[in-house]
């Protein structure tokens, strides 16, 4: 009974990490896509990105969800383009910007 338990503490240990490990690729790619790829940060501000845009709001203030924000960067909103629409991310990618941008804001 004891080795039993003890797997199950070091499986959900281990899951832990490779899911904090996924999180942190995640993130690392988001930052790559709003730096480099879609190049959000020429328009916006976001501190975690280094980014001072000043086209778009400021992303730091905003209360979104991440649904609000893979809608926003589908479809667009005012002089923001739709990247999804035109094919300049992929869904993978919007959502991991999102995810990103999402789980930044105010950092």
């Amino acid at each position: 009974m004891k080795i039993l338990k003890f797997f199950i503490v070091c499986i959900f240990c281990f899951s832990q990490t490779a899911a904090a490990d996924a999180d942190e690729v995640k993130m690392a790619k988001g930052l790559q896509i709003f730096n480099e790829t879609a190049v959000c940060a020429s328009c916006h501000i976001l501190k975690a990105a280094n980014s001072v845009g000043n086209v778009g709001p400021n992303l730091d203030t905003l209360n979104v969800t991440l649904q609000s924000v893979i809608n926003t960067v589908t479809e667009g909103i005012g002089v923001m383009p739709a990247f999804g629409d035109t094919g300049i991310l992929t869904n993978e990618e919007i959502e991991t910007v999102a995810y990103f941008v999402i789980n930044s804001i105010g950092k």
